[in-house]
């Protein structure tokens, strides 16, 4: 299926980038804090966006829309150094997903892909590392998702591979080293609902692997 659009969270806040139809599905209205803008072919404007991300707080979401949503979605990258990571949503036996909680936030395990890996050995690796579990089944892909920051003065977008995974394991232990403080299981829309802190692309996942049970 052809991509419709592109969700990516800068300083938390959303950036879409779709078509004109997938424009007025989202059915975004243009305001002081929302920006609604037809992409004109030029890397500057996004530039510019990013740059009014950074300096006013009072924007809450973007949106750019092209016809040609690959032509924007390329310009988009050439903006920043594009760096891959996979992780997982884990399930135990008794639907219960792993969270953790580390810098303020909670999480679910993901990290880099390394040189020579497929994204779904990656995701693997990750959660084995930050959570301690061995035995896990790899499921569905769930989605990626997007962010952004800053390192070292250079943008870096963040691609994230999502997959579903199984566990009978019961023994957690966190990766201290990787600022974990804090690894439970909840189940998890009645988790979300409790108005957790939680990063907004992981509650994105979350929801997505809700739906799609």
């Amino acid at each position: 299926m052809r991509q419709q659009k592109y969700k990516i969270y800068i300083n938390g806040r959303p950036v879409f980038l779709t078509t004109t139809e997938g424009m007025r599905e989202l059915g975004f209205q243009a305001d002081k804090t929302t920006h609604v803008a037809l992409y004109i072919g030029k890397k500057k404007v996004i530039k510019q966006y990013l740059d009014l991300l950074d300096k006013n707080k009072e924007v809450k979401t973007v949106v750019l829309y092209h016809d040609d949503l690959a032509a924007l979605w390329n310009d988009f990258v050439a903006c920043f150094s594009l760096l891959e990571a996979a992780g997982g949503y884990v399930e135990n036996d008794k639907g219960e997903l792993l969270v953790f909680y580390r810098r303020g936030s909670w999480d679910m395990p993901k990290g880099k892909i390394d040189p020579g890996e497929s994204p779904e050995q990656a995701a693997i690796r990750e959660v084995q590392e930050e959570t301690g579990l061995v035995n896990l089944h790899l499921g569905d892909f769930i989605a990626h998702t997007y962010h952004t920051y800053e390192q070292k003065g250079e943008r870096i977008l963040k691609k994230t591979w999502w997959y579903r995974m199984q566990t009978s394991d019961t023994q957690l232990i966190p990766q201290t080293e990787e600022d974990i403080e804090e690894i439970r299981w909840v189940e998890p829309a009645a988790w979300l609902a409790g108005g957790v802190v939680v990063y907004q692309n992981i509650r994105d996942v979350i929801i997505a692997a809700l739906r799609a049970r």
